[in-house]
């Protein structure tokens, strides 16, 4: 008999809604900065999302943890940008700025209980 899969942390599950959500939008950015804003928010998103799931089925979580948290900092200037320049409204940027804040708050507290490696 096989072993179901191992659960991921809900982190992984808040991201992975948080990255959909996010590429919806960029759908909707104006061609002139869909390629360029765009591409780089989605990315940020995916590469949060992937760190997080590899540090979730990793033996070494700390390292993947302290990346994943250095790219979240950086991520939460990309939907600040997107609003500045108007791609989002104030609304869409709050919701998606609240969804990082959680993740951020999430991974913290996943780091905290994770040993020093």
């Amino acid at each position: 008999m096989t072993k179901p899969p191992p659960v991921a942390p809900p982190v992984v599950q808040r991201t992975y809604e948080f990255v959909l959500w996010l590429v919806k939008k960029v759908e909707n950015f104006p061609r002139a900065h869909r390629f360029t804003v765009g591409d780089r928010l989605t990315s940020a998103g995916l590469d949060l999302l992937t760190t997080l799931v590899e540090a979730a089925y990793s033996g070494n979580k700390g390292a993947l943890l302290d990346a994943a948290s250095r790219k979240l900092n950086a991520a939460r200037y990309l939907p600040r940008l997107s609003k500045d320049l108007h791609l989002v409204n104030v609304e869409s940027y709050g919701f998606g700025a609240e969804h990082l804040d959680e993740i951020g708050r999430m991974v913290g507290g996943w780091r905290k209980s994770t040993p020093q490696a």
